[in-house]
């Protein structure tokens, strides 16, 4: 029977092979290996950290140009005035500390021949296994208008950082009785529930300091993760603030014009006094460059070792992923980033790599002191993971005591995974 999903379990991404790591039959058996990780957020700090854990003779190096890292789980918060930006940041002087070398610089080239990577300095870097956990980049093409400078008059922030902080300056500026609107992009995309998230938390600011403004969600989705839950709350909390145009009701948004910030859908134009446009995704750009994307703009991997199915001795974790059922969330990139590392231990040894159960979870905070949850276990399935049994989701009727128990537990989940991860 799989065990149920636990709140620490569900931080710590426990899954079956990332124990093995802690094997000392293993650990005797590890010759040194160089692994070069590129991408140092949630997926790419835990793999190098758990990869040094398991055998500190191995080479490990994490190419990230950031000197912070910028999370964008509780970023919803920073946009709302809940929270300061530097609640989100984080260094990588831990890893450092842990023997792991930490290369300030951006990943340009990847030889696959010969196995090394050029950083933009040009610094080249060999290695006998190579993660990437890249996070995502931004598919313009279909979202005809919008591109980097668009973004600079209607922010996506979903990159976590200075559009934030753009975004949060917007909504001050904005006069009472004003429209925000969020246009969502379909699946797949990180963190399918954030958006969401993001509405409710915008409408919380603008009940308590313009009241008489309104939230309009443009949704390329007819129905999207714990919809229940959060219909349910923007009734009880925000009345009819909240107003979302699914996708059969005309809300795909198919262009925009920055100038005017207009948003353009199938059924209608509107120009918002706040313009958040979440474009479609894809994996970040170095997967690519690696040739481990494929059509999809996505990363088709080995659900064992995480493994890319395209080019020999590279994985791919996180967001970049074709992770089937798993979302693409910090939990399940943390929880990636060990059983990668586990299943990179196994190849180096020669051992046959275990089937990884990953556990995620995902808190949603729709006001301050009112959240819900929902976690899952996931294991491979022919070519891609599944969902198995296990999971768990918050109640849609549950009293406003466990909400706000489950808004607590939201920020004790952040401070456990990013000090497992960076502290």
């Amino acid at each position: 029977m799989n065990a149920p999903v636990t709140r620490r379990n569900a931080i710590l991404g426990i899954t079956a092979a990332a124990t093995s790591l802690a094997a000392p039959s293993i650990l005797r058996a590890q010759s040194a290996g160089r692994i070069v990780v590129i991408g140092g957020g949630f997926g790419g700090a835990a793999c190098a950290r758990a990869l040094k854990r398991a055998d500190a003779r191995l080479q490990v190096t994490l190419i990230e140009p950031n000197k912070l890292f910028t999370a964008c789980p509780f970023s919803n918060e920073v946009i709302a005035g809940l929270r300061e930006i530097e609640a989100q940041q984080f260094g990588y002087d831990k890893l450092a500390a842990d023997d792991i070398t930490v290369v300030a610089q951006a990943a340009t080239a990847i030889d696959t021949q010969k196995r090394s990577v050029t950083t933009a300095d040009g610094v080249m870097l060999a290695y006998d296994r190579l993660v990437l956990s890249p996070g995502i980049d931004f598919h313009f093409e279909p979202l005809p208008g919008y591109d980097e400078a668009a973004s600079e008059k209607m922010p996506h922030a979903w990159q976590a950082g200075a559009q934030t902080l753009l975004l949060r300056r917007q909504l001050e500026a904005m006069p009472d009785g004003g429209t925000v609107a969020i246009a969502i992009p379909a699946n797949p995309s990180r963190c399918p529930p954030a958006p969401y998230e993001r509405a409710s938390l915008i409408a919380h600011y603008l009940k308590t300091q313009k009241p008489r403004s309104k939230v309009l969600i443009l949704d390329a989705k007819d129905a999207f993760t714990q919809q229940r839950l959060f219909e349910k709350a923007w009734k009880e909390l925000y009345g009819d603030m909240i107003e979302r145009i699914a996708l059969s009701q005309g809300g795909r948004v198919t262009s925009v014009d920055a100038s005017t910030r207009t948003i353009i859908t199938e059924f209608g134009n509107y120009t918002p006094d706040v313009a958040n446009v979440i474009p479609p995704q894809r994996a970040g750009r170095i997967a690519a460059i690696a040739g481990a994307a494929d059509a999809t703009g996505w990363c088709p991997i080995d659900p064992v070792t995480f493994e890319s199915k395209l080019v020999k001795d590279i994985h791919v974790i996180g967001d970049a992923c074709l992770g089937g059922g798993i979302p693409k969330s910090a939990s399940a990139a943390s929880a990636q980033g060990k059983a990668c590392a586990a299943g990179i231990v196994n190849l180096l040894t020669g051992r046959v790599p275990e089937a990884p159960r990953i556990t995620g979870v995902c808190y949603n905070t729709v006001a301050p002191g009112y959240g819900f949850s929902l976690a899952g276990n996931y294991q491979p399935k022919g070519d891609v993971f599944a969902e198995i049994e296990g999971g768990a989701t918050s109640p849609v009727d549950a009293p406003r005591e466990l909400r706000a128990r489950e808004a607590d537990e939201a920020g004790r989940w952040f401070q456990t995974i990013t000090a497992d991860c960076f502290g």
